[in-house]
């Protein structure tokens, strides 16, 4: 099974590189001319897409093809009292500087909308501002000339007061969504109300791909093995891909006559995340590094059936976590270094 590890959005090695510079909405309003604000958002907008660009040649450097944008590109990007400001357009080309980078690097990359996304709620103005969340990351994914293989992560959502109930109106609230924003989204069980296994009844409903959280999973649980759920989320992955293949069929000539080397949507590996508890006292929350034994557990668990897996790491160190990974990993004798950043893993 060959391994390819990512981190998310922050490099611990690159300085002064954020991706997520920010203005707050009191900085914004002590600007007398709004027009001239809205001009300086779109400025750290373009420094975020910059930085984000210089990360990614960083990745490049050490052979890390898988990587998390920052929800946070664009600052105050969605704001209620910005509701008509689209700066997408704008940024157009620095927004497309990252996808024909990615493109041609093979680099798989993803984002992961804010715990204020949900489409469980049952309150119709939060619903409102999610869809348009997800429309507004979708929007970024198009205007760097992705395809499918480009996803956006999220999880189902609250209960509040009935996970059967609330589950339902996911499946309702997801068909609100723009046909290309739903082939965007991948599923995935959270730390504290949907389980891997519910989560996964809502992804096959939906036929969308089901992201396994190992650390979510060692914490909220009703006792399956995340390995006895595997063969079903792995499948997920198998049944959107044939749906990314129609979708992207008529683009494949075009982009293989450029050059494009990457692989299409319904060629990707499923895809992960991995972390470690902080603590015993505070299991939920991530530490700074992952320890290798209980992901390599999982990993030996499912070799057999999957030939390969991409792993996002959400560990408070990033990149550097990920180096210190890579170098616990390639100790163990059924592990080979392919590169800096993937390994193959065998029985």
């Amino acid at each position: 099974m060959i391994v390819r590890l990512g981190y998310v959005a922050m490099s611990t090695l690159v300085k002064n590189a954020s991706p997520s510079k920010t203005m707050t909405v009191t900085q914004f309003d002590k600007l007398n001319n709004r027009e001239a604000a809205v001009r300086k958002l779109e400025r750290i907008g373009a420094e975020n897409l910059h930085n984000t660009l210089r990360l990614l040649r960083h990745n490049r450097a050490y052979e890390i093809q898988v990587y998390r944008f920052s929800s946070k590109l664009i600052p105050l990007f969605g704001h209620e009292m910005l509701e008509e400001w689209d700066p997408v357009p704008t940024l157009g080309q620095d927004f497309a500087k990252i996808g024909d980078y990615c493109k041609k690097n093979g680099m798989r990359v993803s984002f992961h909308p804010d715990h204020f996304t949900v489409l469980s709620t049952p309150r119709q103005d939060v619903l409102e501002k999610s869809l348009a969340d997800l429309e507004r990351h979708t929007d970024m994914l198009n205007a760097m000339g992705l395809g499918l293989e480009a996803k956006c992560n999220i999880h189902v959502g609250g209960a509040y007061g009935n996970k059967l109930l609330a589950g339902e109106r996911f499946i309702q609230n997801f068909s609100q969504l723009r046909a290309d924003v739903q082939r965007r989204i991948t599923l995935e069980n959270d730390d504290k109300t949907f389980t891997a296994l519910e989560t996964l009844e809502i992804a096959e409903k939906l036929s969308i791909p089901m992201v396994l959280d190992i650390h979510h999973h060692q914490v909220n649980n009703n006792g399956e093995e995340a390995s006895d759920l595997w063969p079903r989320i792995q499948q997920t992955w198998r049944d959107a891909a044939a749906q990314d293949a129609l979708s992207q069929e008529e683009g494949v000539a075009g982009r293989e006559a450029e050059g494009d080397t990457r692989e299409e949507g319904w060629l990707l590996p499923p895809k992960i995340h991995a972390s470690s508890p902080k603590t015993e006292k505070d299991p939920r929350s991530h530490a700074d590094y992952v320890e290798p034994g209980p992901l390599l557990d999982f990993l030996r668990s499912i070799c057999p059936s999957t030939p390969r897996l991409d792993i996002m790491l959400e560990a408070k160190m990033k990149d550097e976590a990920l180096l210190r990974l890579m170098k616990d990993l390639t100790e163990h004798k059924d592990v080979n270094q392919l590169s800096q950043a993937s390994v193959e893993v065998f029985l």
